[in-house]
């Protein structure tokens, strides 16, 4: 495809289809060009560089996740339906949770700051002012991050393992017999392994997410509650 019929967004639409597939490591001009049927010089005409082109894909991303009207729903289904979407993006796109922990890219533009602006709406709507707001966005923020970043290292492993020519699901399995067999030494996880931790006792149980997620919102209503109590009494 010529550059002059190359635009911007079949770059970065094309970019991330790549991304999905082969992840940080596996995104190159070269490689985006022969996806695009074109020169990698041509790609270059219209984005500077992968640093570039990772913020753009990163952002279009961002723009996928749907926010809820705040004005037909409360704080806490608005908060539990933006961070169970985030989740979602970022197993759908594990490469994004790669470049956010690993801190090789800056990732910002218009879709991350809509997503950031509801957020902070979301949390000041439930009663939280000034740096609370932003300290509730960045710890369910952070959670929702961290819940991925299992999942997408797990994506990384096996692309990894086939590209060095192994069987990813085979050496995998293997490591999860061995982990579990130095696991039955210890009372705790003997028990869990016998009582059917079929997958092995480092597998997150099922419903994680869900509990991590209610327990934060839940200590968010407790902090709201005490405050409101505080001020009761002071006003007395």
């Amino acid at each position: 495809m010529p550059r002059d019929t190359l635009t911007r967004e079949q770059i970065v639409r094309a970019a991330i289809e790549l991304l999905d597939a082969e992840g940080l490591e596996g995104l190159s001009m070269r490689s985006l060009g022969v996806r695009l049927g074109s020169a990698a010089t041509a790609v270059y005409w219209h984005i500077k560089s992968k640093d570039y082109l990772v913020r753009l894909a990163g952002d279009e991303v961002w723009s996928e996740i749907q926010l809820p009207d705040l004005s037909a729903v409360d704080w806490r289904t608005a908060a539990t339906t933006m961070a169970n979407d985030l989740y979602a993006t970022f197993t759908r796109h594990p490469w994004l949770v790669q470049a956010f922990s690993s801190g090789s890219h800056l990732l910002y533009g218009p879709g991350k700051a809509r997503y950031d602006d509801h957020s902070l709406a979301v949390y000041e709507m439930a009663g939280f002012v000034g740096a609370q707001a932003d300290q509730a966005t960045a710890t369910v923020f952070m959670f929702v991050l961290g819940s991925a970043l299992g999942e997408a290292a797990t994506v990384g492993l096996r692309r990894r393992l086939g590209r060095d020519g192994g069987n990813a699901e085979e050496l995998i399995r293997d490591t999860v017999v061995r982990a579990s067999e130095i696991g039955m030494r210890f009372p705790r996880l003997r028990a869990r392994l016998e009582g059917g931790a079929a997958v092995g006792y480092a597998a997150a149980p099922d419903k994680s997410f869900e509990f991590g997620l209610q327990a934060i919102f839940d200590g968010l209503e407790a902090r709201l509650a005490a405050g409101r109590t505080l001020t009761s009494k002071g006003a007395h």
